[in-house]
């Protein structure tokens, strides 16, 4: 009657959610209900959270829906009452029911009486937007049981499970690309993988060890299933305007160049939508590609357009791109246009690219600029600001060989100098900033701030300006003003400059506890700055533990249990506990499998 879960794909990420669900059946509660959009992984999750444990399941399906107590068939007798199902699955310890919309409704009222009656834990799947029986949503809205919500797999999470189902790690620019075609739906994630895998359309990048993935979406019948509101589509009228508008991507199309009374039946359907500007768009990001992809030769030739085309709409992009990096504020950015020539395999222009790799590499995203400088030297292997960035990016990862790879032979330009004289530790470099003012130059200059050098510059920051308030206040070791520094910068979307200055803000506060904040924040931001690697974080983590401390600590993020750790270092295993005791209180970790990732920057850098 009792079995083990078992798993079919690397499970990664929802850390939290996998332990809020874990906990669950033991925290005092009848279960949980799990509700998300179709494909977000909640089966998944569940079935991760409860590996290992002995567990019943049931399941609705389509089929079944009218036939009473079809989901526990194989759990009760073949005429039973409520009454008695209810008794009978009482002395279940753990009952897992997914797809609960599903759940004919003898099933479902069984599910809620179970949780009114709470002998058995449940943990109950159930999709959102689809119509469930009363009995089931009552679950939740009646506040028999806790409910999670889960949300589509965020772009970080959604790069480690791309490397997990593709068995290598793929660039920025592919796991950007798949995390807006797929929406969160894990399990079309899975099939693009798949198909783009075992179709041998991904490339190694030249001098990395990443993959990519460039030209058209193939249209597996997964793809094909999650396009058919589009590609089914039978009306004349309603497909070409659908034809024409993927054709017309990235651009969004004028309202006016189509009969309204098509677009408000395609809206109805919801498969187009209407810009802030009133522009029509196809409404899911993996239609336009679906659509192009089936159109045909003859079609694809007639609809195309001119190649040309998207000029004015990427040198808009570039401009508007510049003016955000002038006035130091680069959230989030829309940049349609750059990103379908990169993913469709056509040439990116050096010009815009390097635009691109800045405005990445300012944000934290070193993996993305690179990925992005290096589409700029496919279009112009000699382009020096293409090449800086490359630069920049490798070197404030910490990566001095791969910053030296990327000149190739060439003399370094002198910011690229600085950072990679940084990388191979040499922070003296920093004096040597250049005095100009212009924005370029004013980046420039507060890399010495980063550095931690800010005496040098000082007075040639701009008066007044958010970059020059950093300076001064580093110059002063004023924790507090550079705790202040860093929530500006994150407001800005600088996120590894506002991680840089709470890191910088920890040896300066007098009160531990204000230290310890700015420590924690410092390392959640620079999470979210994969790869990055500058003098700043270097000397957040492991600078204020002992020389034993370290020793312990980097053997411990290797792997090693406390008694292998002892028998190395001629230790008790309970002196190896005690000094890992203490140095997680120091580093805010909470226990061992945070530390890979903190150990995982180089030592510390005297300023």
């Amino acid at each position: 009657m009792q079995k083990t879960l078992q798993l079919p794909w690397p499970f990664t990420g929802r850390e939290e959610e996998l332990e809020l669900v874990r906990r669950s059946p033991a925290a005092g509660r009848h279960g949980i209900v799990v509700t998300g959009p179709a494909g977000a992984g909640k089966t998944r999750l569940v079935t991760e959270a409860l590996r290992g444990t002995e567990c019943v399941r049931a399941a609705g399906t389509p089929e079944s829906r009218g036939i009473p107590f079809a989901a526990f068939a194989h759990l009760l007798p073949e005429s039973v009452t409520l009454h008695r199902a209810v008794q009978l699955l009482s002395a279940v310890r753990l009952l897992f029911v997914d797809d609960a919309h599903l759940l004919d409704d003898a099933s479902a009222a069984l599910v809620h009486q179970l949780a009114v009656h709470g002998r058995t834990r449940l943990v109950v799947v159930a999709t959102d937007g689809a119509p469930a029986p009363g009995a089931v949503s009552r679950l939740w809205t009646g506040e028999l049981l806790p409910r999670l919500a889960l949300e589509p797999l965020p772009a970080e999470e959604t790069a480690q499970l791309a490397a997990a189902g593709a068995g290598r790690a793929l660039e920025p620019l592919t796991v950007r690309r798949l995390h807006r075609l797929c929406r969160g739906d894990l399990r079309l994630l899975r099939a693009l993988l798949d198909a783009v895998r075992d179709g041998g359309l991904l490339h190694r990048v030249p001098g990395t060890d990443e993959w990519a993935w460039r030209g058209p979406v193939p249209v597996t019948p997964t793809v094909r299933e999650h396009a058919a509101p589009v590609l089914d589509r039978t009306d004349p009228d309603e497909r070409e305007t659908l034809d024409r508008l993927a054709f017309a991507e990235p651009l969004a199309a004028d309202s006016d160049a189509f009969d309204l009374c098509v677009l408000e039946r395609l809206e109805a359907a919801g498969l187009i939508r209407l810009d802030e500007r009133h522009h029509v768009r196809l409404a899911h990001p993996l239609h336009g590609p679906a659509l192009r992809a089936t159109a045909g030769r003859l079609r694809t030739r007639r609809l195309a357009g001119d190649p040309g085309r998207h000029g004015p709409a990427l040198a808009a992009e570039a401009a508007g791109l510049s003016r955000r990096i002038t006035e130091a504020d680069v959230r989030a950015p829309a940049a349609p246009v750059g990103e379908w020539l990169a993913a469709e395999g056509h040439p990116v222009p050096a010009g815009y690219a390097a635009v691109r790799a800045r405005y990445a590499r300012l944000r934290g995203e070193l993996r993305e600029a690179a990925a992005w400088a290096r589409e700029g030297l496919r279009d112009d292997a000699e382009d020096v600001s293409c090449r800086t960035e490359l630069v920049l990016a490798a070197a404030q990862s910490g990566d001095a060989e791969a910053a030296r790879d990327a000149l190739g032979g060439r003399d370094a330009e002198s910011r690229a100098a600085v950072w990679l004289a940084a990388a191979r530790g040499d922070l003296d470099a920093t004096e040597h900033a250049e005095p100009d003012t212009d924005v370029t130059d004013v980046l420039a200059l507060y890399d010495a701030v980063r550095l931690g050098a800010p005496e040098a510059v000082l007075d040639r920051l701009p008066a007044g300006g958010l970059f020059a308030e950093h300076a001064a206040a580093l110059v002063r070791r004023d924790g507090p003003a550079l705790d202040r520094v860093a929530a500006r910068l994150e407001e800005r979307g600088l996120l590894l400059f506002a991680a840089e200055a709470y890191a910088q803000a920890v040896p300066a506060h007098r009160d531990p506890l204000a230290a310890r904040t700015s420590r924690t924040r410092a390392v959640a931001l620079a999470r979210r700055c994969p790869g990055a690697r500058t003098p700043a974080l270097s000397g957040l983590v492991l600078g204020e533990l002992t020389a034993r401390q370290r020793q312990i600590v980097t053997l411990a993020a290797a792997g090693l249990s406390n008694r292998q750790i002892a028998e190395r270092l001629t230790l008790s295993v309970r002196t190896v506990g005690n000094h890992l005791y203490s140095a997680y209180a120091r580093l805010g970790a909470a226990d061992r499998g945070s530390l890979p990732w903190l150990v995982e920057l180089p030592a510390a850098q005297p300023a």
